[in-house]
């Protein structure tokens, strides 16, 4: 199929606006990466600039070791998915399908081997004959995906496509969406501004933020080793639990492992912490431990997100199952050594 190269690429808009700042990504061929980030992070930008919708202002875009800067879009064989699927709703799901084969002048027994092959991989095959208006949001995305995949493209680009249904059924379509890539062995580039998303879909993970990289690599080791609080408080639901440190101290903690001499935050994952009911729980050596006032109990079925407040500032625990824990209860809150992040005064990781 593929490679991706990102090579320093730059976006300026009219009146010195920086939209991208400098990113280099190099995506394997087959591989499905995933821009996250938040509103305004640039990696809308960074996708219609790999698509041909944007020009680039600096650096390269090359796709199969090509640099394609100055080739249009149609030029790029790339096929992209957008969030509002973008069909066409006076014609047929068969006609939409085709519609993109046919504008280049492909044999009409291939697109109808190829329409009718792609509706039975994402079963749309009983909804060839109805229009845009009769299919439920899910089917809708599914014809979507249906018309990139009929043109074998090189490369597929997904913007934003699951935002506009509801929780259930992105659910559903990640699955698929991460299925069919595995099967036709596609290189893609998936936009989101969810991380729940970005963590189950990527191969390839980049945090943006403010138009540039704050981290790239896989899900797991991002989520288990993040390169800066942004992308601590960014990655996990909820996000990492970040406390100020005062020359090496921390606020009202009881006990505190060594701290690295630039550190200035303290982190630890929700899951990575536990409280212990009795009052005199002792610490294992070199665990961190606090005082921590209950604010809030949030119950989830599996389990349970305690609210906490601590001197600080605000931590959330994760338990297991139901807790018999109530507001206004103070409790010790433990984590080991091993399970602490500790972040400069720059934000990145020390």
């Amino acid at each position: 199929m593929a490679t991706v190269d990102l090579k320093d690429v730059r976006k300026v808009y009219a009146g010195g606006v920086e939209a991208v700042k400098g990113v280099s990504i190099a995506i394997p061929d087959k591989s499905l990466c995933v821009l996250v980030g938040p509103s305004g992070c640039g990696k809308s930008t960074l996708l219609r600039m790999i698509a041909g919708l944007e020009t680039i202002s600096a650096g390269s875009c090359a796709i199969d070791g090509k640099v394609v800067n100055a080739v249009g879009p149609t030029e790029r064989d790339i096929a992209m998915v957008f969030q509002n699927y973008a069909l066409y709703p006076h014609m047929k799901v068969y006609d939409n399908m085709a519609y993109g084969l046919r504008n280049r002048g492909t044999p009409k027994d291939e697109v109808d081997k190829r329409v009718r092959s792609t509706a039975k991989t994402l079963e749309l095959e009983h909804l060839l004959e109805r229009r845009p208006r009769e299919l439920s949001g899910g089917q809708r995305q599914r014809v979507a995906m249906g018309r990139a995949i009929v043109r074998n493209p090189k490369v597929f680009l997904f913007d934003e496509p699951l935002s506009n249904l509801d929780a259930k059924l992105r659910g559903q379509m990640r699955v698929e969406i991460k299925n069919l890539q595995r099967n036709l062995g596609v290189t893609s580039v998936y936009v989101t501004h969810d991380q729940l998303e970005a963590m189950t879909l990527a191969d390839v993970l980049v945090v943006m933020n403010a138009g540039l990289v704050e981290q790239l690599g896989a899900p797991l080791d991002i989520y288990e080793k993040p390169a800066s609080t942004f992308v601590a408080s960014f990655i996990g639901a909820p996000p990492m639990n970040l406390l100020p440190l005062r020359s090496g101290q921390l606020e009202g903690a009881v006990t505190l492992p060594a701290v690295p001499t630039n550190a200035a935050t303290l982190g630890f994952r929700p899951e990575d912490c536990e409280v212990r009911t009795e009052a005199n729980g002792v610490a294992s050596d070199g665990a961190l431990r606090l005082m921590a006032k209950v604010e809030g109990v949030e119950p989830v079925g599996a389990e349970s997100f305690l609210y906490c407040q601590v001197p600080g500032g605000r931590i959330v625990v994760r338990v297991p199952g139901r807790t018999d824990v109530t507001p206004g209860d103070q409790l010790p809150v433990f984590a080991r050594r091993e399970k602490l992040h500790f972040f400069g005064s720059d934000g990145k990781r020390v």
